[in-house]
């Protein structure tokens, strides 16, 4: 009996010393990680908000994990860098500051179109049917029809049809506006933006024009009937355009 009473308090110290020897550890464990170092993204520039990122924006810098903040983008591979691509920053990020999710939206409308524009141009947004849409993509090139009725040398109106503009760039259709989506997250955009289409016969197509075309494409609109005409992948060239009638058609 006088041994098993001695039994219970060796085996109490040895829990004790036990339990104390996995805190002590953890401690350590928990300090030496703090103290690890990780490779962070952070701004190579000031990035103003909304602007649309790219690896040359960003590069790799080595921290102290205790001081990588919460939702950082960690690179533990080279493609890790490219993460950001086509993403764009929601708030000012300083010149060497680690670059969190948290800072940057998707390229889509919660971003704006403005974030799209090339310098020296503007955003325009043309009304198009679904159908139509639905065949062309962000980066396409396009060119712009008009027709209306026009006032002969006879005082005779007669319908005609003229390229107004050549080589138009797509920035934009609908609430795409090019953002790079993987394929479930492609098919479930184009499905709710199919769910809202069939509320509306027509929805936006935005293109890149300068200002002077944007004001023509403005009187069209109100003047005639505008069509789009989708060109080929590559091509650029602009080419001299009569106006169609069906009298010189006939002829």
């Amino acid at each position: 009996m006088e041994k098993k009473g001695m039994l219970v308090p060796v085996l109490l110290a040895l829990a004790a010393a036990g339990i104390y020897w996995w805190v002590l550890t953890s401690k350590e464990r928990a300090m030496s990680a703090q103290h690890e170092n990780a490779t962070v993204l952070t701004a190579r520039f000031d990035l103003p908000a909304r602007t649309i990122m790219n690896v040359d924006l960003v590069e790799t810098k080595v921290v102290p994990r205790m001081y990588v903040e919460q939702d950082a983008y960690e690179v533990k591979s080279q493609s890790d860098i490219k993460l950001v691509s086509n993403l764009v920053t929601s708030i000012r990020i300083p010149k060497g500051n680690q670059i969190t999710e948290s800072a940057l939206v998707s390229l889509s409308p919660e971003a704006g179109l403005s974030v799209k524009v090339p310098p020296g141009y503007r955003g325009c947004v043309v009304p198009l049917e679904n159908d139509l849409l639905r065949l062309i993509k962000p980066g396409d090139r396009v060119d712009i029809l008009v027709t209306f009725d026009a006032v002969m040398g006879d005082n005779r109106k007669e319908k005609v049809t003229a390229t107004i503009l050549q080589n138009v760039l797509v920035l934009g259709v609908g609430g795409n506006l090019g953002q790079g989506l993987s394929g479930a997250q492609a098919k479930s955009k184009a499905s709710a933006e199919a769910a809202d289409q069939a509320f509306s016969e027509k929805a936006a197509l935005s293109l890149a024009l300068n200002p002077n075309e944007a004001q023509y494409l403005s009187l069209s609109i109100k003047q005639g009937a505008v069509d789009v005409i989708v060109r080929g992948l590559g091509d650029v060239e602009l080419h001299p355009m009569e106006i169609a009638s069906f009298k010189r058609l006939i002829k």
